[in-house]
């Protein structure tokens, strides 16, 4: 079976709006070998044409089938709960597309689902109203969970903030779907046609990207390019299978080679990537 990869964006793609060098080698290269790919993104507020313009103004061709969004598994996902429900959403574009384009009806009253995905433009106001149909019955789903940066000037708080204070307004808990969840990561797997075993995941996050791919057995790649860094590798009780700079020190031939022989990459305190027996 062919080999295929599920790739973070921000962090190892691009860093804001600047490609991160080798990014667009790497991808040529995957679609110059027909390896299978998905980007796969936290982010709610684009569609998969709004990412594709962006890829495409730093330099990266991709097709939409290419893309797959916490939005886009977030409508995935109700429609089989709940099929042609009803949403109050606190999010933006992407998000409403894709729950439109589930079936999903967006109300301002009694909706099955309150979603909260990324989003400049909600109020307080809205927040109170999600959090009145809350308690009212609606089940509350985030797109994901990633937390805010912390860093001055940061213009989007994170969406673990927006659901932490819901949640701490209704006493109700957010079932998230974006990564690490395995909703999310194992329909982007399916999406592929691939088994876990034949499915790297490369990205920047311990706590998403690595976590996700380590619960559902797929191969891990963290690139320090992006939210984790180094000194924080000793925190965590997982590792990932192989740590590398950027995108741009991964050596492709290598990792298929050692995929196919049955062994993993791990990297070792001395910084060397070595090969090690999978069981």
């Amino acid at each position: 079976m062919s080999k295929g990869f599920l790739i973070d964006m921000d962090g190892v793609i691009y860093s804001g709006n600047d490609l991160i060098e080798g990014a667009d080698i790497f991808i040529a290269e995957l679609k110059r070998r027909n390896l299978p790919f998905l980007f796969l993104t936290n982010n709610s507020q684009r569609t998969s044409r709004d990412v594709i313009n962006k890829l495409a103004g730093i330099g990266i061709e991709a097709e939409e089938e290419n893309v797959f969004t916490s939005a886009m598994a977030t409508g995935w996902f109700l429609a089989r709960q709940k099929p042609f429900g009803s949403a109050y959403v606190l999010g933006e574009g992407g998000l409403l597309t894709s729950l439109h384009e589930n079936g999903y009806s967006l109300v301002n009253q009694d909706p099955d689902f309150v979603v909260v995905g990324e989003g400049r433009n909600f109020t307080l106001e809205m927040v109170n109203h999600a959090v009145d149909m809350i308690l009212g019955g609606a089940k509350l789903v985030a797109t994901n969970l990633d937390p805010s940066p912390k860093k001055a000037g940061w213009n989007n708080l994170g969406i673990k903030a927006i659901v932490s204070m819901i949640e701490e307004a209704t006493g109700v808990k957010a079932f998230s779907v974006g990564k690490p969840s395995p909703v999310m990561m194992r329909v982007a797997r399916k999406k592929l046609g691939l088994d876990s075993v034949n499915t790297t995941i490369i990205g920047d996050t311990m706590d998403t990207d690595i976590l996700g791919g380590i619960q559902l057995g797929y191969h891990t790649v963290l690139t320090l390019s992006g939210v984790s860094k180094s000194k924080d590798l000793k925190s965590y009780a997982f590792s990932p299978d192989l740590v590398v700079d950027s995108i741009a020190e991964f050596d492709l031939d290598k990792w298929l080679n050692s995929s196919d022989s049955g062994s993993s990459k791990v990297m070792k305190p001395n910084g060397k990537a070595i090969l090690q027996e999978q069981f």
